[in-house]
């Protein structure tokens, strides 16, 4: 065996064996005992409070009942079999149903028997029922170990197949724990963090989280274990920012010069913010330090984050330096090029395009000025990271929308830089929850533009539903008659071939119901989706932005990259089938001129409880910030726009949705911790130093540029 039992492979305990081992391993990832310790209840069942049926209230918490299963009967067949109960405790009947698994329950429960039955009521028809309740028998429910909170567990169809459902998992953590009983676990925290926080010791939180004696008991044991977890995440990432500041020198940007100076005198077309001014100092400060930047810029849709990029690239330009703008798209792209060339008009910069498309010669000759040096600023997309793509010397590379570009398209910028690597600035208009951007960028320098430009007025947003459609073509008509322009965007889902041709379908539809109330010649319509060529797709947008058209259908292809100012009125089709963030980033593609703009979201009348709350988010703020946060409250901080791309770490216990308190605690410890002790060389440190050694797996840099 192990010398750390912890460490011990997990087919070698009682009641797993090497099939149970070979299912754990593939579908949770557990190897070892240490695993299985930390896969923890996602719940827990207060197995001494029973609900009446007569009681029950659709949509309510999850309950649990005892009763009778009267009848047991089987529906349909094939794939549309399902098993339907009627369970009858002293005050009435409730229907039990399952879709998923039904030979193997239909198997296991047997009428006339007293069960206990765990599930959330739902109505369907009128009538109450529980979809796929968990069920066990009343005498097991009574007697087991007489647990007070009894834990419920993520399983998996082949886990339950192999008798590992949430009672399966109980039963083997049960017999871990009795072969812990008088196995040593090290502790991992300091003596002193314990005694401030009054946290139990690690070995007894692992008992308390599994089996807990009363509810005070597993909240203490949880806040222990969220705490650890989120502390080391914070070290690390503090840990490595400060190697990085430390340890990797950067080009020092001394001087603000000519180009600066021209630029801010005869250029600038308005007035900075407060907020944009603090973010320039901020990123004037990194780029004089004599390390290197990497620093992320957070910003609303239409808050300057783009002024703010191009006169950080002419301080590097006033020191000798060249520059680089990488953008997702070829849209995108082009837009940043046409926008900063005609910005910097007249002042002898040279600002040059590329991409996937700059073929043959006129590619050559770009490339060849590009190593000479003569080209002061190269704007294009993933092209500017091709190993063919050879810079004079480049000090600043600007990065937009980072969370459509992965972590091994972000590290090649790295290298562009000749002697050390270029300043580092990626910015986003998707505004990210303070406590998500605390852990996917912990280690990076975050600057926040929180303010728009004088001037431009908020977004009105509207929800309608297919009874007041006339009234809304009608409002864009009125909008239209005024020489504004219209977006109507329609939803497009990747998951299957089908899908895209039913969205197609959709938006097919939809152009051709708009033709009928916006006829030739009077009205013209460009229509963009997923499924064009790129050079069809390009031709109808542009058509849009020179107001060729005056309405453009599109599917979400338009989320980033279109910028037209003339544009006031963005109505949303099927809105229920977007996320939030999404939501919020198609609505900034409108409100980008000076006149009034308008959101409309159009949704089906029956909405789910989670449809209303976006639905009534988005009419109720434009601050994306905010909108970030219920994002991140509905759907979990693993699903937020870019996590994936970010290597977003997979917590055991903690929740960024909820658990944002401690995180800002075990943050401020773990900077307290490194400014005392950077190397974790005192003794009473020997825990926190022996963890994160052995821990060295996990020392990855999420949402790193490098």
């Amino acid at each position: 065996m192990s010398q750390n039992i912890l460490d011990t492979k997990i087919e070698f305990l009682k009641g797993v064996g090497p099939q149970r081992a070979d299912i754990l391993k593939t579908e949770l990832q557990i190897f070892k005992f240490g695993d299985l310790l930390q896969h923890y209840p996602f719940r827990y069942v207060d197995k001494t409070k029973f609900h009446t049926i007569k009681g029950l209230v659709a949509d309510n918490y999850a309950v649990q009942l005892k009763g009778v299963l009267r009848r047991l009967d089987s529906v349909g067949s094939g794939r549309g079999r399902r098993l339907v109960g009627r369970f009858r405790d002293e005050t009435g009947t409730i229907e039990l149903v399952w879709f998923k698994g039904v030979t193997w329950i239909e198997k296991k429960l047997v009428v006339g028997v007293q069960y206990v039955v765990y599930g959330k009521p739902t109505l369907y028809k009128g009538r109450l029922n529980i979809t796929h309740p968990e069920v066990e028998p009343a005498t097991t429910a009574n007697t087991e170990h007489a647990l007070t909170l009894e834990p419920v567990y993520h399983s998996t169809g082949k886990l339950e197949n192999k008798g590992l459902d949430s009672r399966g998992i109980m039963k083997v953590q049960r017999i871990l724990q009795n072969k812990l009983r008088d196995a040593p676990i090290a502790e991992n925290l300091p003596t002193y963090f314990l005694e401030k926080f009054k946290f139990p010791a690690r070995k007894k939180a692992l008992t308390d989280i599994h089996f807990p004696g009363s509810t005070a008991l597993l909240a203490t044991a949880q806040n222990r274990l969220k705490f650890e977890e989120l502390f080391f995440l914070q070290l690390k990432l503090l840990s490595l920012k400060t190697k990085r500041q430390t340890a990797l020198k950067g080009h020092v940007f001394s001087q603000v010069g000519e180009y600066f100076n021209s630029f801010y005198k005869e250029k600038l077309p308005f007035e900075l913010t407060d907020a944009q001014k603090r973010v320039i100092k901020e990123i004037r400060r990194d780029m004089g330090s004599g390390a290197q930047m990497n620093r992320l810029l957070q910003g609303d849709v239409g808050s300057g984050k783009t002024i703010v990029g191009l006169m950080c690239m002419l301080i590097a330009m006033d020191n000798g330096f060249q520059c680089c703008l990488m953008a997702p798209t070829e849209i995108l792209a082009q837009q940043h090029y046409e926008s900063i060339s005609e910005s910097v008009e007249g002042l002898g910069i040279q600002v040059a395009f590329l991409s996937g498309s700059v073929k043959g010669k006129k590619r050559k000759q770009l490339l060849e000025v590009l190593a000479n040096g003569d080209i002061h600023i190269l704007i294009g997309t993933h092209a500017l990271i091709e190993d063919w793509v050879v810079y004079k010397n480049l000090g600043l590379a600007i990065i937009d929308e980072q969370h459509r570009f992965g972590v091994a398209q972000r590290a090649s910028l790295w290298k562009k830089g000749i002697g050390a690597p270029p300043h580092i600035l990626v910015m986003t208009a998707t505004p990210i929850p303070r406590t998500l951007a605390m852990t996917l960028y912990g280690d990076l320098d975050i600057s926040v533009i929180d303010e728009l430009p004088p001037g431009r007025k908020d977004i009105v947003t509207l929800h309608k539903t297919e009874n007041g459609r006339l009234r809304v073509f009608g409002f864009m008509k009125e909008e239209i008659a005024k020489g504004r322009q219209v977006y109507v965007v329609y939803p497009l889902i990747e998951e299957s071939e089908s899908e895209q041709l039913a969205d197609l379908n959709n938006l097919m539809e939809g152009y051709e119901s708009l033709s009928r109330d916006f006829p030739k010649p009077d009205y013209q319509i460009s229509v963009v989706h997923g499924r064009m060529k790129a050079k069809d797709k390009d031709f109808e947008m542009q058509r849009f932005v020179k107001g060729e058209t005056q309405i453009m259908i599109a599917t979400t292809v338009i989320e980033v990259g279109v910028n037209v100012p003339n544009a006031s009125v963005m109505v949303i089709e099927n809105t229920e089938r977007f996320g939030l963030s999404q939501l919020h980033q198609l609505r900034g593609r409108v409100g980008r001129g000076a006149e009034q703009s308008y959101c409309i979201l159009m949704s089906s009348f029956k909405l789910s409880k989670d449809g209303k709350k976006r639905i009534e988010t988005m009419c109720r703020t434009n601050n994306g910030f905010e909108i970030s946060e219920v994002d991140m409250e509905l759907r979990g901080p693993g699903n937020i726009q870019g996590t994936e791309q970010s290597g977003m770490v997979d917590f055991h216990i903690a929740n960024l949705a909820t658990d944002g308190r401690i995180l800002q605690t075990a943050r401020e410890i773990a900077t307290r911790v490194l400014e005392d002790d950077p190397k974790l060389e005192k003794p009473h440190h020997s825990p926190l130093r022996r963890y994160l050694e052995k821990d060295k797996k996990y020392l990855t840099t999420w949402g790193r540029i490098s």
